[in-house]
């Protein structure tokens, strides 16, 4: 089976191994929240551009290596980071769209012929903890 992979316009941090792919349009708060979850703990795997990767059934996170290590805060400038090479791809949250429901239903993602998890924006002080918490953990599903 040939190598699958694309690039995407995204961010991923990684928990103990475990990442989540953050998308959305470009000013939607990416970077932003990816600082945010570092500050929580998480490691930086990559800013602005993600490499996506599949092996076997799991989808893999990796940086393009002219940006590994590099992500932007806006206001400051690039930051330099310590890096991880690579995460396996836990779930992703789309920042295009908002969350509107307490407890929402469980939504998909599908890349590379492999669906995962998908959260909405949260506008709230705590989504950040939640998204690095969700990294520690898992989700019960209340449906």
């Amino acid at each position: 089976m040939p190598e699958q992979r694309e690039i995407l316009h995204a961010t991923a941090v990684a928990v103990e191994g475990k990442a989540v792919l953050i998308i959305g349009p470009s000013g939607s708060g990416k970077s932003a929240l990816a600082l945010d979850l570092i500050a929580l703990g998480a490691e930086l795997v990559s800013d602005d551009r993600t490499c996506v990767m599949r092996e076997e059934d799991t989808l893999i996170a990796r940086s393009p290596p002219s940006i590994a290590g590099l992500i932007e805060a806006r206001g400051i400038g690039i930051l330099r980071l310590p890096v991880r090479e690579q995460a396996q791809i836990a779930f992703v949250v789309d920042l295009a769209y908002n969350e509107k429901s307490r407890l929402p239903p469980q939504r998909g993602m599908t890349l590379l012929d492999i669906t995962v998890p998908c959260l909405h924006k949260v506008d709230a002080h705590y989504f950040p903890a939640a998204i690095h918490a969700y990294l520690k953990g898992s989700r019960i599903d209340t449906e």
